[in-house]
């Protein structure tokens, strides 16, 4: 649908905000915290860009949004977190990648929880 267009655009620039935001705050912390602080950091960027272009019209109170929002993003967190961690640390590396491996795990751990995302924020988010 064009709401789920619109959310992939938003969430895509969301999510480059997270991986983007991710390498530098790997500057000054491990890759486990830096994950963390940087899915925060995109998940501030995609509630208002979700707020104001993918779900206008939700009648729902803005703090309401914003508590089923966290939540949401709660599920959505650990996939990241497992999924980029799991990557960095034990597959890729099993896997003989040796170069931008926690670039590549990050991006796939951020990718993955789009669709669950998605459901949880049309059902409950902005409803």
């Amino acid at each position: 649908s064009r709401q789920f267009l619109i959310f992939l655009i938003t969430g895509g620039f969301a999510a480059g905000v997270n991986f983007c935001s991710r390498i530098l705050y790997s500057v000054w912390l491990d890759f486990s915290p830096a994950v963390i602080l940087a899915y925060l950091t995109g998940m501030v960027t995609a509630f208002v860009l979700a707020r104001a272009f993918v779900f206008k019209d939700s009648q729902q109170a803005v703090h309401h949004s914003a508590m089923f929002f966290v939540l949401v993003n709660v599920v959505a967190v650990l996939q990241t977190w497992g999924i980029s961690v799991g990557l960095a640390h034990y597959v890729l590396p099993a896997m003989g990648v040796k170069v931008f491996t926690l670039e590549i795990a990050h991006a796939v751990g951020v990718v993955v929880p789009v669709v669950t995302s998605y459901i949880g924020h049309k059902r409950w988010s902005f409803r």
